[in-house]
């Protein structure tokens, strides 16, 4: 792995894109709900907010080409359908929740003006800076993502020098799993399919054309971010747990981290933070809707889709984005307990040995998967009733996690009944 100065402003970029709106309110939260156990949800956190997706572009830099690579193997159609609900969710719940985050947190403390209006303003300055494709990870990386790291550095490390109430025991059971849990909020899991695909674009468009100088550059790219996500995550999770005893146990998300910028750095306090919490969901907005408008133009190969494709999803992030937060995070829930674990499956096979990831196996595990995470995600939707006495069958179904053991089963009967096969078809 060599480190210069493309990986490092990949790096930057690669950062940047990542941490966007769930990113910075979600790990106070989870800090102030467990405590003097802060550690062991910053554990679940960072299993699914940062080794998820770094391994979702470490799949990329293998396979270097888009999200599409990453299904095609089980069926082109398959590969698709996937690839498109993907997109349609990313420009419906995370790229609009960077608005109404940017508004509650970055405007509204400021100006009198309504949620719909910052939105129509924020995707406008998002249309602007995304049409011209080839500067996007280059202003990125040198200017947007060093603001944001200096912010984010301040606020977490005057936490350090500053006294607070003793830190109250946790307020929740089970950490490691709330943590893993909450890091679907980020949808980095997801966005590593998204904004890996950007990445793979840009590195070509500066010039990068051979397989294995793309695949150095991108894998320190993503060790590089990976680093920052974690330090940044430790730390915004033990400022949430430092604070716990200063605020109401119905504190919300967004309130949390107004209040722990006031403790830590007083009158500048809302100052930094507006500019904090518009630069980091900016970013994130800039590469869902870039990474859409990329693989649109991938498929459909006609002049003018990128523009229209960045039309449509900033149209599509000013009336969504007008919605509260806590609304956005409300619809996004049964969604995700969908589609993250066939995105999660998908990422796993794609970093593994070639030999494990034949045909069979891949689609025989993905059908698994999504078979057994339909009853975590409809009994949010239909009877949640109904669904409850069908999880008391699945193991680990009450943590959400109902899909694992059947997966791994797929997995390994699959990849071992072809062994057999195989075997057996030698030997006669």
């Amino acid at each position: 792995m060599k480190f210069n100065k493309e990986g490092l402003i990949v790096g930057f970029a690669l950062f940047a894109l990542f941490f966007g709106a769930g990113n910075l309110i979600l790990p106070p939260f989870l800090g102030f709900l467990a405590g003097s156990q802060w550690y062991l949800v910053a554990l679940g956190f960072v299993i699914s907010a940062v080794g998820l997706p770094l391994m979702g572009i470490f799949a990329h830099a293998r396979l270097q080409g888009s999200m599409f690579s990453f299904a095609e193997k089980i069926s082109p159609i398959f590969s698709l359908i996937f690839c498109m609900f993907i997109y349609i969710i990313s420009v419906a719940l995370p790229g609009p929740r960077t608005a109404a985050v940017t508004h509650e947190i970055a405007i509204a403390p400021f100006f009198d003006i309504s949620p719909l209006t910052t939105s129509i303003i924020y995707f406008l300055l998002v249309f602007v800076f995304v049409i011209k494709r080839s500067t996007v990870i280059n202003n990125i990386g040198k200017f947007l993502t060093p603001a944001i790291l200096m912010l984010l550095l301040a606020i977490i490390f005057s936490g350090f020098f500053t006294e607070y109430k003793p830190m109250a025991t946790n307020l929740t059971e089970l950490p490691i799993l709330l943590g893993f849990f909450e890091g679907y909020q980020t949808f980095d899991a997801i966005a590593s399919l998204v904004v890996g695909g950007v990445i793979i674009i840009s590195v070509k468009l500066k010039g990068y054309d051979s397989p294995v100088e793309i695949h150095q550059l991108i894998t320190t790219a993503a060790i590089l971010s990976g680093l920052g996500l974690f330090l940044v995550y430790g730390g915004l999770i033990f400022n949430g747990a430092m604070v716990n005893s200063e605020f109401p146990q119905d504190v919300t998300r967004t309130e949390l981290l107004s209040g722990i910028s006031l403790l830590n750095l007083g009158s500048f306090a809302q100052i930094c933070l507006a500019i904090l919490v518009a630069l980091a969901c900016f970013t994130t907005a800039v590469g869902i809707v870039t990474g859409t408008a990329d693989f649109m133009t991938e498929r459909i190969k006609k002049p003018h889709v990128y523009s229209i494709t960045v039309f449509l999803a900033c149209f599509l992030g000013i009336v969504i984005g007008a919605l509260s937060v806590n609304a956005i995070i409300e619809i996004a829930l049964p969604v995700l307990l969908l589609v993250y674990p066939l995105t999660i499956v998908l990422i796993l096979l794609n970093v593994m040995p070639a030999d494990f990831r034949t045909r069979s196996v891949m689609m025989v595990t993905v059908i698994a998967t999504a078979l057994f995470s339909l009853p975590d995600a409809l009994k949010y939707v239909v009877s949640e009733d109904l669904f409850s006495n069908i999880q008391l069958y699945i193991p680990l179904s009450e943590y959400g996690l109902g899909w694992v053991i059947p997966a791994t089963l797929a997995f390994f009967g699959t990849y071992f009944y072809e062994q057999r096969f195989e075997t057996l078809k030698s030997s006669t």
